[in-house]
């Protein structure tokens, strides 16, 4: 087990997703198929493919940016609480 040296903090709910594997996954083969969903949006899609699965992480995160809304108020940096 590897402990994260980084702060929580940084770790932004709103770059958080979780990632669902259907049962006829293979990793190792390099066969991939589930369901992803952006954790703060709600937006979900199914992938049957890395490159679908990545596709989909990448379009979420520039539609919303690197962060909180509050990020672009505060010249990109995030607030902390």
């Amino acid at each position: 087990m590897t402990l994260l040296s980084e702060p929580a903090s940084s770790l932004s709910p709103h770059r958080a997703f979780v990632v669902q594997f259907r049962a006829e996954t293979v990793v190792a083969e390099g066969h991939l198929v589930g369901r992803v969903e952006h954790v703060v949006s709600g937006q979900v899609a199914t992938f049957d493919t890395l490159d679908t699965l990545l596709a989909f992480i990448a379009r979420v995160l520039a539609e919303r940016g690197a962060g909180p809304p509050e990020a672009e108020e505060t010249g990109g940096r995030w607030a902390t609480r």
